[in-house]
């Protein structure tokens, strides 16, 4: 085997300059590729690129020789990672979801997982690199470009910290520690870094469940205000209202001595299941800890849906006018507060709250709708087409809001 023997730097490093423009054109047109495949699955990672390097691309020739020599082959693998990407994830669980979308919309050729083989005494970075064939008709329109692949790099943020770390630290400057405290050490910031990015990817999994519970509970929420305030004026939309989405399944809780945030999603899915009663006994146990005034105004805003839905209205006014208290900016407390006024047929009292409610927010929707509605009662009807007209041009496609609108208008020409 004569490749090592025969090896002339200049002669590869001239040949190499040569083609740099053509690997520089092809890894930008990949960086965009890979950019529009995983957009389109909704994965909005950070992107990095290089061409390596000439002095880097000329060592691992050289490895590559001797490891073909010492295992007896004729022939030198060839160098896999002239291209690269970097594909960087705030979360570990996205990098599940980019490795699928890189195999839905490239060739894969090989994938490997740097790092999963260590033990957690081991310090070292962890990246899964998945190698993709260059697209043919890429290939095609790239004239001398000798690579078929380009390597896909897929990392968390942590991951990729500690990489560049690691390869300044260790990998450039050949540094190995012997020593078992410096060990120990690089070993502990490995760990950390990696138990760091399990953290965050249980706050965000937290996170998702909490905005599913919320969202979940809102939708109940609105319905529950649909069929007690509009049925009176659209009679022709209640067999629409069903109150209660898909039931979600029981959270796991270990009552009044769990967390706060455990006692929240446990609140909010009884909630959701229309299981009222453990919800106002659960938002209940999270006051009873006294929480912070911005903690407290939210629970209480939360447990007076709660008693609105099981329609004990003294108590739902009680809980806003107490979130209004501890956050005198919620303009939803006051616009709630307003609703069970309507509810109550105090339109007086419900449309001074929705009064303060467009003084906090002057451009909600609802608060003018509601209040137009709460006028129309009162049978001022100017000052309820006023409120009607000024919710439409927020929102001019609202059909309920036109469907008042024309109403009030019959109400007028009489």
């Amino acid at each position: 085997m004569n490749e090592f023997e025969t090896l002339n730097r200049a002669e590869l490093e001239e040949r190499y300059e040569r083609l740099l423009p053509v690997y520089q054109a092809v890894l930008a047109d990949m960086s965009v590729r890979v950019s529009k495949c995983l957009q389109e699955a909704g994965i909005h990672p950070t992107l990095k690129s290089r061409v390596k390097s000439f002095p880097s691309w000329f060592r691992k020739r050289i490895l590559l020789i001797q490891e073909a020599r010492a295992a007896g082959r004729k022939s030198v693998k060839p160098i896999a990672d002239v291209l690269a990407l970097r594909v960087i994830c705030p979360f570990m669980g996205d990098l599940q979801k980019v490795e699928a979308e890189i195999g839905r919309c490239f060739r894969v050729v090989e994938v490997e997982r740097k790092g999963a083989d260590r033990s957690f005494r081991e310090f070292g970075y962890e990246s899964t690199h998945i190698l993709v064939e260059i697209p043919v008709d890429l290939r095609r329109a790239s004239k001398g470009l000798d690579l078929g692949v380009c390597e896909i790099q897929v990392r968390t943020i942590l991951q990729d910290a500690w990489a560049e770390v690691e390869h300044e630290l260790v990998y450039k400057s050949e540094f190995n520690p012997f020593d078992e405290p410096m060990k120990r050490k690089l070993a502990a910031l490995n760990a950390n870094l990696s138990l760091s990015d399990i953290i965050f990817q249980e706050l965000r999994d937290y996170q998702h469940r909490l905005v599913n519970e919320l969202d979940r509970r809102r939708t109940n929420f609105f319905r529950k205000i649909e069929k007690s305030i509009d049925e009176p004026f659209f009679p022709e939309r209640a067999d629409d209202l069903t109150l209660g989405a898909q039931a979600p399944t029981a959270a796991e809780y270990s009552g009044c001595e769990s967390s706060i945030d455990e006692m929240l999603v446990f609140a909010l899915n009884a909630h959701n299941r229309d299981d009222y009663a453990a919800a106002i006994e659960t938002y209940s146990c999270i006051l009873s800890r006294e929480p912070k005034d911005e903690i407290a105004a939210l629970i209480h805003k939360h447990r007076g849906m709660a008693y609105f839905a099981e329609s004990r209205y003294e108590e739902a006014i009680a809980d806003f006018s107490r979130t209004l208290d501890l956050d005198p900016r919620c303009y939803k407390a006051v616009y709630y507060r307003g609703v069970v006024h309507s509810v109550l047929a105090d339109y007086s009292a419900a449309v001074r709250d929705f009064e303060l409610a467009l003084e906090i927010h002057p451009f909600h929707f609802y608060s003018l709708y509601r209040r137009s509605q709460a006028y129309f009662h009162l049978g001022d009807y100017p000052k309820a087409l006023s409120d009607c007209e000024a919710a439409l041009r927020l929102d001019p496609e609202n059909e309920q809001a036109a469907k008042m609108k024309a109403l009030i208008l019959d109400r007028l020409r009489m």
